[in-house]
């Protein structure tokens, strides 16, 4: 790393396939979800989970997912999902060709029951029919998070608390306690780098942690570098909160102010939106000084929270 500077990389654009056919579980979780161990919450009050002989009959032994009407069987009576009917040709229990029969028992069945979501092992207390809880699933409030590392493609997710650590530990990220910020940017020869991620840096800041990103990319033809900041919690927390970034030198000062993006939206989702501070290369080597064939950006900034 640069004294006082950071590290930066190219951008570059744990699937266990099921033995004999390739297709992996949707998410990775699942084998540990309440669907499969934990009990019913009903209304905030202990209630009796669905009979779990029911639930195994409902998963999917392809997939391992759970099957939602449309389920499917072989002339034998062993079921699969939709998914995974449209891919395989063959039962995976008895080898038996398939053919195009619906298991509409199963699907009643299916249909009559209230099940825990599946991301009740990280605080969501509600219980569903079945067709709502596919729905609910895909915005439940605690679902896990993407990791927000913006230089590399990670697939680990978790809760805020799990993901702080993973940035520390695996990513090596800067971690800062405070909500104002002086943070330097390096880089020799920019002209070479057309695109590019630095390092990710964590603020800790009114007991939430915040991403402070900076990028290089092409805007049409024009090189530019962006800084933005995302929040590490649910957009509806994110939008207590407003930042500000200011890049400056020689009697001329480029500033920012926004509210920071719940790190639900990738950083790629809020790059291309253009929500941050945008300074184009020529303005940036400006503030470098020098003979302008140096980056040396310092990028200054403050979080504050809105009052309520």
């Amino acid at each position: 790393m640069t004294p006082g500077g950071s590290n930066y990389q190219d951008i570059g654009d744990s699937r266990s396939a099921y033995a004999d056919y390739g297709i992996a579980p949707e998410s990775a979780e699942f084998k540990n979800s309440p669907f499969r161990k934990a009990a019913a919450v009903v209304g905030g009050k202990n209630g009796t989970g669905s009979n779990s002989a029911v639930h195994e009959l409902l998963e999917c032994p392809v997939c391992m997912n759970p099957m939602y009407p449309p389920i499917h069987q072989c002339p034998n009576g062993h079921t699969l999902c939709v998914k995974c009917k449209s891919k395989v040709h063959v039962c995976p229990i008895c080898r038996h060709e398939l053919g195009n029969i619906r298991c509409l028992a199963l699907e009643k069945i299916a249909e009559s029951l209230e099940l825990p979501c599946r991301y009740q092992i990280y605080g969501c207390q509600d219980i569903f029919t079945y067709h709502t809880r596919l729905r609910h699933e895909q915005n439940c409030r605690f679902r896990p998070y993407n990791c927000p590392y913006a230089g590399s493609e990670c697939a680990v997710t978790g809760d805020i608390q799990y993901l702080v650590a993973h940035l520390k530990d695996d990513h090596k990220v800067d971690m800062h306690d405070g909500c104002t910020f002086n943070h330097r940017y390096v880089k020799s020869n920019p002209q070479e780098v057309e695109n590019a991620t630095w390092m990710l840096t964590v603020f800790n800041c009114f007991g939430h942690q915040f991403c402070l990103h900076f990028e290089a990319f092409n805007l049409g033809l024009a090189p530019v570098y962006m800084a933005f900041l995302r929040f590490m919690g649910d957009d509806d927390d994110a939008k207590r909160f407003s930042y500000s970034l200011e890049v400056g030198g020689f009697g001329r000062k480029l500033t920012w102010q926004g509210v920071p993006r719940s790190i639900r939206d990738s950083h790629k989702t809020v790059r291309d939106s253009l929500d941050g501070l945008i300074i184009q290369r020529s303005m940036a080597l400006f503030f470098s000084g020098g003979d302008r064939k140096e980056l040396k950006l310092k990028v200054a900034g403050r979080i504050w929270r809105e009052p309520l």
